[in-house]
């Protein structure tokens, strides 16, 4: 049961990092008409976490059933 808790903590962390990214652009392409390269990082570092979230589960997955 513990490890459950565990995977869901981590895929709602992932999703929130991608839904924050996403909402930051959206706010700063509707205010400003740009885009800061700040959150650009942030962006690519939302993105590369979520994707290493995912895909070690799914390796992870792979591996057990082997």
């Amino acid at each position: 049961m513990k490890q459950e808790g565990f995977k869901i903590s981590q895929y709602a962390c992932a999703v929130l990092l991608i839904v924050s990214s996403i909402a930051l652009v959206a706010y700063q392409v509707i205010k400003i008409d740009d885009v800061a390269a700040g959150l650009l990082y942030y962006v690519a570092q939302s993105f590369l976490l979520a994707g290493s979230i995912f895909g070690l589960d799914q390796y992870v997955r792979s591996i057990s059933k082997k």
